[in-house]
């Protein structure tokens, strides 16, 4: 099978005459490894490229704030989606009469770039311009969809603009037809497909080269792990940054993970294990201290629910270390998409079966805007 970006023979009509903006990061490539900035230069006139969060060639750390600069490589303009503001400034649409994306998505309601293509549709729209997406796979495949619906009214961020799942189960070009239709953003949208994507397969069976959509997701089972334990974010303890297996292994000085594990093995989780882990993060959250916790590995990627199990976990371990354990409880409340496991509302099982109601008529709502 091929993303979008490997189809650009059959779609020259587009393209062809019209200077281009374009969208992209280093997972933006071809299934040989050629840069998307690099081929559409190649074959028409690329005349400026807009970096969101890590940057056009991936230099920039998460949360790092990237400036305008001039691409080394192409010698064009690079406005930063990801500075104080995170819109494409109006002189940039003077440059360009069609703005183009590809960047490969993880699927997460909570992974920014989604955002930053839900707001250049909305630019778009004001400035009169098409936009032009290149669908790729979703690496978590289409069937399984995943939590609770994003509370927007009261949580809408750049971690979750919409009431989506967590786990959400269509591709960028799917989500973008959504959000265009269902909220109104009305821009002149090209989507240009996959040439096959059957909505079960995962990322390993495509033949696609993995290159990491951002430093801290760097294998497909990062991605997976990541559904369920981006929410640590948003507590005291440590999501795995710094450390090799990011998202897979949570842990904190304060843990005991023995006793983690017994709690944890408790819930026979279906697809999913767990191991007693220490290690010592490099930067980020306990920078050079010891922590102890546990990996979670997805041994079953088709009965395995992360969301769950990142849940679970969250609630074991605020149990068994009330002295220690803390939320930030606005951030925590924006990553899972509700307010109502940091106020106590629900608990841990009350949520998932929540979940599973709302993420069965997301599935229905999008059929619509289901491409493959």
């Amino acid at each position: 099978m091929n993303n979008g970006i490997d189809t650009i023979k059959t779609v020259e009509s587009i393209f062809k005459g019209r200077r281009i903006g374009l969208i992209t990061n280093p997972s933006g490539v071809t299934r040989d490894l050629k840069l998307t900035a690099d081929v559409l230069a190649s074959e028409f006139n690329v005349t400026a490229l807009f970096g969101p969060e890590h940057g056009i060639r991936g230099d920039a750390q998460a949360g790092a704030v990237v400036t305008d600069y001039r691409d080394n490589v192409l010698d064009i303009p690079v406005f930063s989606l990801f500075g104080p503001s995170k819109r494409i400034p109006l002189d940039a649409f003077d440059l360009i009469d069609i703005l183009a994306y590809d960047i490969q998505d993880v699927g997460a309601r909570f992974y920014t770039y989604i955002y930053t293509l839900a707001m250049a549709m909305e630019d778009a729209a004001r400035a009169g311009k098409p936009v032009v997406v290149f669908d790729r796979v979703n690496p978590l495949g289409g069937e399984s969809i995943e939590g609770i619906l994003l509370d927007h009214k009261h949580l809408s961020s750049f971690v979750g603009m919409y009431p989506i799942p967590t786990r959400y189960g269509l591709t960028v070009g799917e989500f973008a037809r959504y959000i265009n239709k269902e909220f109104n953003i009305n821009c002149d949208l090209i989507i240009i497909p996959c040439d096959i994507h059957p909505r079960g397969m995962l990322f390993p069976r495509t033949g696609l080269p993995w290159v990491p959509p951002s430093p801290n997701i760097p294998t497909f089972e990062t991605a997976l792990a990541y559904i369920g334990t981006c929410i640590f974010e948003g507590t005291n303890v440590s999501e795995g940054r710094g450390t090799t297996k990011p998202f897979e292994m949570i842990g904190a000085p304060f843990i005991d993970a023995q006793k983690l594990l017994s709690r944890l093995d408790k819930h026979r989780l279906p697809g999913i294990a767990w191991r007693p882990v220490h290690f010592t993060p490099m930067f980020s959250k306990f920078s050079g201290e010891l922590c102890h916790g546990v990996q979670l590995y997805v041994k079953n990627p088709r009965t395995a629910h992360p969301f769950e199990a990142g849940l679970w976990l969250c609630q074991e371990i605020r149990d068994l270390c009330q002295d220690d354990f803390n939320f930030n409880k606005q951030t925590f409340s924006r990553l899972l998409g509700s307010e109502s496991f940091v106020s106590g509302k629900e608990s841990a099982e009350e949520i998932i079966t929540r979940a599973r109601t709302e993420s069965y008529h997301f599935w229905e709502d999008t059929l619509p805007y289901r491409l493959y």
